[in-house]
């Protein structure tokens, strides 16, 4: 049976949105039952950002907020804008009368009255489809890391370790166009904007018991705020497993373009993965004795011969596949982010900035 046709339209012109631009666009040359696309509208908070996105990119019109959630032919939703208001388009746009999925990046909002807010609107809209932009969740490494996890063979886990560091912010200029990322958290920040993902992915493999124990913060600029986390820290601990553990996110790590890093030990073995090497993963076991690389590659199913199968695959490899996953429903048996992970993701990023400020406090008492 053929696919529903998918008329899209994009709330953000940013640079988010051109990656998801290029994400759709791809996914007719990887998957053979990829639905017909339609770019129908794209909205933003100028007027000359929007009708420029609309020109390069194929839509049929740019427009005002209103103006989109009153097109009644439009299905599917990607919320690309600020993290400041992801709630408020999300709000915006849920009653849409054709409305049925919605692509929200991450962050899913920036304060608990909104998390509040979020989980009425989805109560009350049950039958629309939620994704969230938790894009590393769907790499070849990450996934087939999760399906060892989960199959028990390692163990009770005992303690992590996860990073995700670069160091764009260490300059003034990048600092200057990305002044929007430099509020404190939970709208943003380092935790918010980059801790998020491996929050994400801890999620994923140890699930929601996950509480923040401690947190700390370092670097400072003049031009930056000073309740905004450009290295952050958190200590946590899991209420199912009792284990315990660091997560790092940093904006001005020296020497690093962009790492993310993971590693997870347990009673019986252990795993770690690091996006320098994409293609694979890493495991031990304490039956073997020893490490052991775990060559993934391209590893998609349903199989794509495009490019190839053992190329090593690319940040934008796994948004094209979130995509699919997203616009088809053809769940692989893989973890998929839906509004309720965002809003758990979401809570300990809420207590990491309560965490901040009360480090900030304690350091400048001493």
């Amino acid at each position: 049976m053929s696919q529903e046709k998918v008329i899209a339209g994009f709330i953000g012109a940013g640079g988010i949105a051109r990656s998801h631009a290029f994400s759709l666009n791809s996914l007719r040359y990887y998957y053979d039952d990829a639905p017909d696309i339609e770019f129908k509208a794209v909205s933003s908070a100028t007027k000359e950002s929007r009708t420029s996105f609309a020109g390069r990119y194929s839509f049929k019109w740019a427009c005002d907020l209103d103006e989109f959630v009153s097109d009644d032919t439009i299905n599917t939703v990607f919320i690309l804008g600020p993290n400041k208001v992801h709630y408020e388009h999300l709000k915006a746009v849920i009653g849409m009368k054709g409305l049925k999925r919605v692509y929200l990046e991450k962050p899913v909002c920036s304060n608990i009255e909104e998390e509040k807010a979020i989980v009425d609107l989805v109560q009350n809209h049950p039958d629309i489809r939620i994704q969230i932009g938790y894009q590393f969740l769907f790499a070849s490494a990450v996934r087939e890391m999760l399906s060892l996890w989960k199959s028990g063979k390692l163990g009770k886990p005992v303690h992590f370790d996860l990073k995700y560091l670069h160091s764009d912010y260490l300059r003034k200029d990048y600092r200057d166009r990305r002044q929007s990322r430099l509020t404190p958290a939970p709208d943003g920040g380092a935790m918010a904007d980059l801790g998020s993902h491996s929050l994400s992915l801890l999620i994923a493999f140890l699930g929601t018991g996950l509480r923040i124990t401690s947190a700390s913060q370092s670097g400072n600029f003049p031009d930056v705020r000073e309740d905004s986390d450009l290295f952050s820290m958190i200590s946590l601990y899991d209420d199912a497993s009792g284990a315990v553990g660091s997560l790092s996110a940093s904006r001005i790590s020296s020497g690093i373009g962009d790492l993310f890093s993971v590693e997870l030990y347990a009673l019986d073995g252990a795993l770690r993965y690091s996006s320098i090497s994409p293609d694979y993963f890493e495991f031990f076991t304490s039956e073997s004795g020893m490490w052991n690389r775990q060559m993934t590659g391209s590893n998609f199913k349903p199989f794509s011969s495009f490019p190839s199968a053992h190329v090593p695959p690319g940040w934008l490899r796994s948004m094209v596949h979130a995509h699919y996953i997203f616009l088809t429903g053809k769940n692989q048996n893989e973890f998929v982010p839906d509004i309720k992970h965002g809003l758990a993701v979401q809570k300990l990023v809420r207590e990491t900035a309560g965490q901040l400020r009360k480090f900030r406090k304690s350091i400048k008492k001493t």
